[in-house]
């Protein structure tokens, strides 16, 4: 996605990842992508597709909609 989408699209990963108790590197490994992955979407640089979002959300125990929202 383009950065300005990335713009639009802010999430809460850092904190729920924090709450879990886990690394990026431990997080990224029980989705299926790198650590640089996770720190480019924690960083709003990448958007994830609704499938990673949905792989985050599942492993973090949150419901999608606490991750990740629309800025106005």
């Amino acid at each position: 996605m383009t950065h300005a989408a990335a713009d639009s699209l802010g999430n809460r990963l850092k904190e729920a990842r924090a709450r879990a108790g886990l690394t990026q590197a431990e997080l990224a490994a029980a989705v299926g992508v790198t650590r640089k992955t996770v720190n480019t979407v924690e960083n709003c640089v990448f958007v994830p597709s609704a499938l990673l979002a949905l792989k985050l959300a599942r492993v973090l125990d949150t419901p999608v909609e606490e991750l990740f929202f629309l800025r106005e």
